[in-house]
C-alpha cells in the first residue's frame, strides 16, 4: 500500500467514513463507462451489469 493510500485510510477513519484502497489491478480490469457499485463498508467493488 503507497503512502496516499496509508493516509486516506487513516484520515477515514478518523472521521469515521469507509473508504476502499488497495484495489491492485482494478484499473486493468474496469473500462472506461463501465458501472460499478462500491460497498466501502465491506471493501468490495463489483461490476453492475
Amino acid at each position: 500500500m503507497g503512502i496516499v493510500a496509508k493516509i486516506v485510510s487513516v484520515i477515514s477513519r478518523e472521521l469515521n467514513i469507509p473508504c476502499v484502497v488497495g484495489t491492485k489491478d482494478v484499473t486493468k480490469i474496469i473500462k472506461n463507462n463501465e458501472m460499478v457499485e462500491v460497498d466501502a463498508n465491506k471493501g468490495v467493488v463489483r461490476r453492475i451489469k
